[in-house]
């Protein structure tokens, strides 16, 4: 059997050459081991640079964060290390306008170096030049004093130094501002930065390419499911035909996102020159849940402690009408109540709805059932309503005569809120008027009307610091306080107005209780000390009352200090107070938490 002595022979050979590799394999790996390591040096660096400079290369300098490191151990290793170094210093003192440094690197000793950089001197701005193409250098809106402002307003002129960052920030501010209204797509055409090493000068251009006006086309929305198709659009402001502004889209987003509706809105158009026509306004929405139940707590020492259960459907009957009810339980009053808001027209937002309230403060107790409508307009910070409202309210005043009424008012509010933030506002201001009332021959007792303003003042001081200034003032028209709904007369004292009194315990005394009169003024002034971005001291006098008639008016002052907390929910306040007519001391908190 040859063939079967051959296949052994062969077996044989590579049982023979696998037993030989294992055994070189073993020696070798003896071998190693017992070979000595050679230790690697560890190397410290010492950077010599002006202050200037010193900090922006410890931040970047990827050697000098790995200060402590093994040095390596062969000599071109070391060699290419020293250059990258050189080179990276290089680059990045370029980048802050000095591009003639001179940098050594040595060592004193094997595991000592040093790194010795001389910036020289920085490269400042010689000369800018600027110049725009497209429709905007040919009939731009505002035509050569538009141009001319935007050039006065670059951001790195000349005599200012050169800094990398200052230059892209500048061109991109500029490319801002012209493409931020009716040039959508406007571009940077040509950049350029020469730079003179000996002179250390620089010569910036740039020429911004305008391209066509863009002008609004239809919206196109994308995203609706079981929301009204409509119901966008009349979220609405932008006119099909007007010139692109992106604060106005924006804005539009902005509304739309406020609503319950929608989880997410982006609003945008497509920047191709190829629909500058009429470019269509892309609306990409996801719906919300359009159910919500809440339960909230809370306590204040003008009504006392709170409980409030709520519900809200935003889309009513399918229709995007919002639906919005609840439940408020406090110690001195309790109120049922019921909205529904309709979907915008325009600028203008119906409402209507009803109100189940009662309450007793200062032995006064008030039923009032109500039933009304509202139409409310916004028109940037200025928001006006007019609400028409039929109420039936019995009072009944501790020691006096109980009494009921049935009134059909109307009253008109006009707001601007010129504040930097709305929840906590630390500039700007706040004015407020209001006319209502109702006539004899729409169930009121008597005719009458209400007028009423507010002002208040919020100015920075020291940075952090605020000073505001408040006052109120109302007076009711008629013959007397006979038959008027007490919210359209005047009572004040607590924590949003006189503080040092109790809550509602300023106005007209009938019988043992406290009920309004016709004619109202307060004032305040008060000095808030942020010593920590949440917490401050606040400092105040406030001024004030209520009364049936100008002979009887009496001012009453309270002064005292205070605490302040920018909360997660909120700025949260409070105050002690002492009521100078009165001299007792008061305490005025107000916190609310929900859940």
């Amino acid at each position: 059997m040859p063939g079967a002595r051959s296949r052994a022979r062969r077996s044989a050979r590579w049982r023979d050459a696998a037993l030989l590799a294992l055994v070189l394999a073993l020696v070798l790996a003896l071998v190693l081991a017992a070979a000595p390591v050679a230790a690697q040096e560890r190397f410290e660096i010492r950077l010599e640079a002006p202050d200037e400079v010193r900090a922006v290369l410890e931040q970047h300098v990827r050697l000098l964060r790995r200060d402590g490191e093994a040095l390596p151990a062969e000599q071109a290793d070391r060699v290419a290390m020293t250059r990258r170094a050189r080179r990276e210093v290089a680059d990045l003192l370029a980048t802050e306008g000095y591009f003639s440094p001179r940098i050594r690197f040595d060592r004193d000793d094997p595991a000592n170096w040093v790194l010795q950089v001389e910036p020289g001197a920085r490269t400042e701005v010689e000369a800018v030049d600027i110049a725009f193409t497209g429709e905007l250098a040919v009939s731009g809106e505002g035509g050569e004093a538009y141009l001319e402002l935007l050039r006065a307003s670059w951001g790195l002129p000349v005599g200012q130094p050169f800094r990398q960052a200052a230059w892209d920030s500048a061109k991109a501010a500029l490319l801002d501002a012209v493409s931020a209204r009716r040039y959508a797509a406007a571009r940077i055409a040509e950049s350029r930065a020469e730079i003179d090493p000996e002179t250390a000068r620089a010569r910036l251009k740039v020429r911004i390419d305008s391209g066509p006006v863009f002008y609004l086309g239809e919206l196109e929305v994308e995203g609706l499911e079981h929301l009204p198709a409509d119901l966008v659009a009349r979220y609405s402001q932008l006119r099909p035909g007007a010139p692109y502004d992106r604060e106005q889209l924006l804005a539009f987003q902005t509304d739309l996102q406020n609503t319950p509706h929608f989880g997410s809105v982006i609003v945008d158009i497509d920047r191709d020159p190829v629909f500058a026509a009429a470019v269509p306004v892309r609306v990409q929405v996801t719906e919300a849940l359009p159910r919500y139940a809440g339960v909230g707590a809370g306590y204040s020492t003008n009504t006392g402690a709170r409980v409030e259960f709520s519900y809200r459907d935003s889309n009513l009957r399918k229709r995007g009408w919002e639906f919005s009810s609840g439940l408020r339980l406090e110690q001195r009053r309790q109120a049922l109540y019921a909205d529904v808001f309709l979907p915008p027209r325009g600028r203008h937002r119906d409402s209507f709805g009803a109100l189940v309230e009662r309450s007793d403060l200062e032995g006064l107790k008030i039923d009032a059932q109500a039933v009304g409508a509202t139409r409310t307009t916004l028109r940037n910070d200025i928001e006006t309503q007019l609400a028409l409202r039929l109420q039936h309210e019995r009072i009944e005043p501790a020691g006096g005569e109980t009494r009921s009424s049935n009134t059909l008012t109307a009253n008109w509010t006009w707001i601007k809120r010129a504040v930097n933030d709305l929840l906590d506002p630390t500039d700007g201001y706040l004015l407020e008027f209001q006319v209502g009332g109702g006539p004899k021959i729409a169930l009121a007792e008597q005719d009458f009307l209400r007028l009423y303003s507010r002002f208040v003042r919020y100015q920075p001081v020291r940075g952090t610091d605020v000073f505001i200034l408040r006052g109120e003032a109302g007076v009711t028209l008629a013959e007397s306080r006979e038959g008027i709904p007490q919210d359209f007369l005047f009572r004040t004292g607590g924590a949003q107005s006189v503080r040092g009194y109790d809550y509602q315990s300023l106005g007209v005394r009938e019988g043992s209780a406290t009920v309004g009169g016709r004619y109202l003024a307060t004032a305040s002034a008060e000095y808030v000390r942020w010593f920590q971005p949440q917490w401050g001291a606040a400092f105040f006098v406030d001024a004030g009352d209520a009364a049936d008639t100008r002979d009887d008016f009496d001012l009453r002052v309270g002064y005292g200090v205070g605490a302040r907390w920018r909360s997660p929910a909120g700025p949260l306040a409070i105050d002690l107070a002492w009521g100078h007519q009165e001299r007792s001391l008061r305490l005025h908190f107000g916190v609310a938490i929900a859940f």
